[in-house]
């Protein structure tokens, strides 16, 4: 199945699943059905993604045209953002840096939300930007201590993500990454989710950062020192992971940005995220 939050004309935002190439809202289904589906995202995951919802969508009539939508980020209040760096190896060498032995992580805020085709604002406090492309894991239910061959159990879902870095910041001071990563509009996040059930190969999926039409790097799941399946161990043995929960698996590189630029994540069988920087 595959999800998003789309906006309507008083930008109210509503939970939609896509059906042959349209989307049908979750307010429509429940109209139909006379059901009681939650109608924003992060609540229907907090219920759990049943199959149910999707033959139920294949069944109403009122449906949205793919490209006739303003997509919304697909939640605004995860309880958690956890960010990774230099997941990828070729990444680590790019930038010199020793590779981690264990996953090198920071959080985020929900400040930093934005949604497909909002805009990237540069803050004045940064001369430095950088934008990054990653493929990131939703947490489907609540799970502590869980083995890496049972995080698929837990994982409602795959979705893209462009992370930006202040990097001037965290240069001049790695203790300063937590600053560095979290000014306003710093992590565009959507613009769909993907069920595990859809994705034949997680592993050979390919992951790649975009700038203004041309690529700058790519490189796929496999070459990632800590698959999202380890990193969802992983963290469930630091803390508690509960539904809506972000893990975004980190970059196969960074690209600077300026005001004018446009930015994308594109990952094999999604939808692509794009976002302009102002």
């Amino acid at each position: 199945m595959k999800f998003c939050t789309l906006k309507d004309g008083s930008d109210q935002e509503h939970a939609a699943i896509l059906v042959d190439k349209q989307w049908v809202t979750v307010a429509a289904i429940n109209q139909v059905f006379d059901a009681h589906w939650p109608t924003t995202l992060f609540q229907l995951i907090d219920a759990g993604l049943s199959p149910l919802i999707y033959e139920q969508a294949c069944q109403v009539p009122d449906r949205v045209a793919l490209d006739a939508v303003r997509i919304a980020p697909l939640y605004r209040r995860p309880r958690k953002i956890i960010g990774i760096g230099l997941n990828y190896l070729n990444h680590a060498k790019d930038l010199g840096a020793p590779h981690p032995t264990e996953p090198a992580s920071f959080m985020k805020g929900d400040n930093t939300i934005i949604g497909y085709d909002d805009s990237i604002v540069l803050p004045k406090e940064s001369n430095r930007v950088t934008a990054e492309a990653e493929i990131a894991v939703v947490i489907g239910r609540a799970c502590h201590s869980v083995s890496e061959e049972a995080a698929v159990g837990y994982i409602a879902g795959y979705c893209l993500v462009i992370d930006m870095t202040a990097e001037d910041i965290l240069l001049r001071n790695p203790r300063f990454l937590t600053k560095s990563k979290n000014f306003d509009s710093f992590f565009s996040f959507g613009p769909e989710l993907v069920t595990p059930d859809e994705i034949t190969d997680l592993m050979s999926l390919t992951v790649a950062t975009w700038k203004n039409g041309s690529p700058h790097r790519e490189n796929t799941v496999s070459n990632m020192a800590f698959n999202p399946l380890y990193l969802v161990s992983h963290f469930s043995h630091i803390s508690t992971l509960y539904p809506g929960d972000v893990i975004s698996t980190g970059t196969p590189g960074a690209t600077v940005i300026e005001s004018g630029d446009q930015v994308e994540c594109r990952v094999t069988g999604f939808r692509t995220l794009t976002n302009r920087v102002v």
